[in-house]
Parts: C-alpha cells; sequence; structure tokens
C-alpha cells in the first residue's frame, strides 16, 4: 500500500480480503476464480485490464453461481489503485531463495496469510497475475507482501484458475464460519459414554485372564488409540454391545461346562 495515501480515506473494518486479477488472458480464467470465489465465501473481485466478458460467453459459462453476483458486481480498476488503497499480496510461483533480493522474499504459505491476516488493520487484496508470466517484477516491487503455494520444485507453477483456488481454500477460514460439512466435534461420542467403553474394556480383559502385570500398560494403549479415533456415539455404543457380548460368553461357558460336571 503506498506510503502517501491518507489513511482517513481506507476502510477500518476487516472485511474479507478482495480478489484481483492482473491482466488475464482468458475469460475462462476469471469465471473459475469467480467460482471458487464463490465456493469459500469470497465476494469482492477487482479486475485490471481484463478481458472481454461475454454474459454468453467462456467466463460466466465457468462461473457456476458466481455468475449471478461475483462475476457481474466485479470492479475495473487500475493497478495503481491496488496499491494505492489496499494492503496487497501478490501471488507467485517463483520466489527468491533468501534476503538478497527483497522482490519476491520474504513471502508466506496461504496457511500462514489465514493466521496474520485478520492482525492486518487496512483492506487488503490477492493479487493474481497473468496466465504465462504471473506479475512481473516491477509489479511485484509495489506490492506489500508476497504468496507462494508449496509444490513440486520440479514443476511449481499453476494454472491461474487453480493457483487462485488452492489460495482462497485455505484462507476460507477468514471468511466461512461454517461449512456444509458436519462439525465433527459435534458427533463425539459423550465422555461418560467413553468410560463406559473404557470400563468394559477392563471387564473384558479381566474375564478373558489377561496377566494382571499388563493391564494397565494395555489399558493405557487402548485409552490413547479411542483419544485419537474420536469415536461417534454410535460407534461407541456397538463397540460397547459387541465387548458386553464378548465378556457375558466366557462366564456363559463356565456355567454351561458346571451343569455338564453335575449331571
Amino acid at each position: 500500500m503506498s506510503d502517501d495515501t491518507p489513511t482517513t480515506d481506507r476502510p477500518t473494518d476487516r472485511t474479507p480480503p478482495a480478489v484481483a486479477v492482473v491482466d488475464a488472458q482468458s475469460p475462462g480464467n476469471v469465471g473459475t476464480i469467480a467460482r471458487a470465489m464463490k465456493n469459500f465465501g469470497f465476494e469482492d473481485l477487482l479486475l485490471v485490464d481484463p478481458p472481454e466478458l461475454d454474459p454468453d460467453g467462456e467466463a460466466y459459462g465457468f462461473a457456476g453461481h458466481a455468475r449471478e453476483d461475483i462475476l457481474p458486481n466485479a470492479e475495473e480498476v487500475s493497478f495503481d489503485h491496488l496499491v494505492e488503497n489496499y494492503h496487497t499480496i501478490g501471488c507467485t510461483a517463483v520466489t527468491n531463495e533468501d534476503d538478497r533480493s527483497h522482490i519476491r522474499f520474504p513471502y508466506s504459505t496461504p496457511a500462514d496469510l489465514a493466521e496474520r491476516l485478520p492482525t492486518v488493520e487496512a483492506p487488503t487484496a490477492l493479487v493474481f497475475g497473468r496466465e504465462r508470466v504471473g506479475l512481473t517484477n516491477e509489479e511485484l516491487a509495489r506490492i506489500d507482501e508476497i504468496c507462494s503455494i508449496p509444490a513440486s520444485a520440479e514443476y511449481p507453477v499453476l494454472n491461474l484458475g487453480q493457483a487462485a483456488t488452492v489460495t482462497l481454500y485455505e484462507l476460507r477460514t477468514l471468511t466461512l464460519e461454517e461449512t456444509q460439512l458436519p462439525d465433527v466435534e459435534r458427533v463425539r461420542a459423550p465422555e461418560a459414554t467413553v468410560d463406559r467403553l473404557y470400563d468394559q474394556w477392563g471387564d473384558l480383559l479381566g474375564e478373558i485372564n489377561h496377566p494382571e502385570e499388563k493391564r494397565d500398560k494395555t489399558m493405557r494403549m487402548l485409552r490413547r488409540v479411542f483419544g485419537r479415533a474420536d469415536v461417534t456415539e454410535r460407534e461407541a455404543n456397538t463397540l460397547l454391545g459387541l465387548l458386553r457380548r464378548a465378556t457375558e460368553r466366557p462366564a456363559e461357558n463356565r456355567s454351561a461346562e458346571n451343569r455338564s460336571i453335575e449331571e
């Protein structure tokens, strides 16, 4: 963000980052990015020197439901406008290796940004460049910070639409309070049920004459296993039934043997 821009002209609320696309050549990539924004809760699309976005063309065809709001509401701006009005994060696959050059170094990963961007007291914009060459060194030199997606050293360059999708996915925690996926913490079995499961395991170890000197160690191992597993209530109840039946069988067999002896 330019230092000589009056801070009084900037919004102070922490709205989700805008997504800026610089000089995209393919309307389809713009549509793909708009769709990814819709998937992960981003709304403001800024376009610098965009291709023609025909409502009957490729961009709207690739945009999915984003054709209804994000794409038609996209704002065409200049690169100067971006750097003067936003804290800018330039996204690039190619970085410098150390601090001998600050054009592409230091850099953050998208996951790093998800942790840090909420502390930035300014409107922010994720800036993506052209399909073939990305953002130029001249453009990156005017941007506040660099972001890069970890990828194979042999081929780190992603398609423009792919790069934006991965980045927005990693930053979804800035925009989405919940997703379509169930909350796994809500389906974990209650601790009382899990404790009953441990008790039932203890009963089974006793019933099968598991060596007493090994029982504490075995129970610790079982607690670690179930602690990592986050069993659901249904799973825990099913296991309880199986363990209860397994515990009862030796007793039933002994009773049958005793009756046979008595007869």
